[in-house]
């Protein structure tokens, strides 16, 4: 097995067109905006401080890290570069793992969008959702198969036709039904700006939205095939960030202007709002239309997500962190293996609709606990820029956050107190929707954080020799 910082080929394919849209892809899923709609005008106070909190350190330390070592690899290289191997394999596995819960839960909203295009009363329907669930899962596991060139390019077509366009239309609609007159469910006032803290179950869904702007450090693992990557790689994470910021901001306001607060379904709300819309202005031929394009927008995101993370997490089989079965590539240089791994996961993981009262409580726990493990991978990024600083004082990095020490302690910190703070409120069930027994909820959550973090340790306790291939070191033949 051969790993380089290069393609087969020594040819780099993806420009930073392709590059802000795969970010875009990995970020701008229109399906979060439910969630956030369902805090009403207040929902813009949030934005900022997710934005300020979360998102600008993210894009920030991502910047630095990836143009400092912008081989293929990401967070595994960078947090194996500040504390060795074994935590550099507990982050890469943790960015992977996250998405075994959150698959299930981004197919949900394509199974809803595709009924309310064809037969809408089957929208509810948790065996129907599953098998949706289950064959787009392993169609767009194939596709990857054919490699990453045709992969990337999927992505960028759905993310500009099923979320850029879609977004921008029900912005211009929400913007329509204001200038007209028309009703709306959104009191704007300055009193309305200010969320309700008065109970702790208000914020739950806050959590959530971290994991909308989540992902921007994904993309580093297509960093050998990026053109330029030390130049285009910063540029690219900003036009992303400031993208899908807007998109979303905007976008959950257009929702939350004709659904109720406390009518919102989180699996269902955008494609409900939409029909609102389109229904009032007397053009609801289009939702149709508007249906099928969601539905390629969000496959374009699950498509990012599906080979970004397993590349990255394959980078790791360098240094013999995953068994031989698991190494093997095809033609196209791509881990199938593990591609059909991660596919027969995700297939068990779906079964949690099947056990929850309904389907936003199933989307809402999955949600849940898909960010909480992101989070804790988030730490560990913060932590690293931090050791990195002192340990790599030298590596050239082309883009580098201002100050020697203070500028990167200032960000890593308040990024850290984010993620901590996100990770305990998540434990909490929101309000706004029935989740069942507390008790099975919590739970639930504990128990699958539990052994999603012991896996990578116990994996790393069975490494041997034999897993390194080709590339074992001298010190153990």
């Amino acid at each position: 097995m051969e790993l380089s910082d290069t393609p087969k080929g020594g040819k780099r394919v993806i420009s930073i067109f392709v590059l802000v849209m795969l970010n875009v892809a990995i970020m701008a899923s229109l399906r979060n905006l439910p969630l956030v709609a369902s805090y009403g005008f207040s929902v813009l106070s949030l934005f900022l401080i997710v934005g300020i909190c979360f998102l600008l350190p993210c894009a920030l330390v991502s910047a630095e890290l990836a143009t400092g070592w912008p081989k293929s690899g990401g967070i595994y290289i960078w947090v194996r570069e500040a504390f060795g191997d074994t935590w550099g394999f507990v982050a890469i596995w943790l960015q992977w793992i996250h998405n075994v819960a959150w698959y299930p839960a981004i197919l949900s909203f394509i199974a809803t969008t595709i009924a309310y295009v064809l037969y809408p009363p089957i929208a509810t329907n948790i065996y129907y959702v599953v098998i949706v669930i289950l064959a787009t899962f392993w169609g767009i596991t194939l596709l990857n198969f054919k490699g990453i060139k045709m992969s990337a390019w999927f992505s960028t077509f759905g993310v500009i036709a099923g979320t850029i366009a879609p977004g921008v239309f029900l912005i211009l609609l929400g913007f329509l039904w204001l200038t007209t007159g028309r009703p709306s469910q959104i009191t704007f006032s300055f009193n309305e700006l200010i969320p309700d803290l008065s109970k702790i179950e208000n914020l739950s869904f806050l959590g959530g939205l971290f994991l909308a702007f989540a992902g921007l450090e994904v993309s580093s693992g297509y960093a050998s095939e990026v053109k330029n990557p030390q130049k285009n790689y910063p540029k690219g994470i900003i036009f992303a960030a400031a993208i899908t910021f807007f998109l979303f901001m905007l976008g959950s306001l257009s929702i939350g202007i004709v659904i109720p607060i406390d009518h919102v379904n989180l699996v269902a709300g955008l494609m409900e709002a939409l029909k609102v819309f389109l229904d009032s202005f007397h053009i609801s031929w289009l939702l149709p239309v508007l249906g099928i394009l969601l539905v390629f927008g969000a496959i374009g995101e699950v498509n990012a997500w599906i080979i970004g993370p397993v590349k990255a997490l394959f980078t790791t089989t360098e240094h013999g962190n995953l068994p031989p079965y698991f190494q093997v590539t095809n033609k196209k240089n791509v881990p199938v293996n593990l591609l059909v791994g991660q596919a027969i996961i995700v297939t068990i993981v779906s079964m949690v609709f099947t056990l929850m009262p309904n389907l936003s409580s199933a989307y809402w726990i999955l949600t849940a606990l898909s960010t909480q493990l992101y989070l804790l991978m988030y730490i560990l990024m913060f932590l690293s820029a931090i050791k990195l600083r002192y340990s790599h004082p030298l590596v050239p990095r082309a883009y580098k956050i201002p100050h020697p020490h203070k500028g990167i302690w200032a960000v890593s910190i308040l990024g850290i107190l984010t993620c901590i703070f996100a990770f305990l409120i998540l434990f909490v069930p929101p309000a706004q929707i029935e989740t069942g027994s507390n008790f099975i909820f919590e739970t639930f959550l504990i128990v699958g954080l539990v052994i999603m973090c012991s896996i990578p340790f116990i994996i790393h306790s069975f490494k041997k020799p034999s897993w390194y291939g080709d590339n074992k070191p001298d010190h153990l033949d």
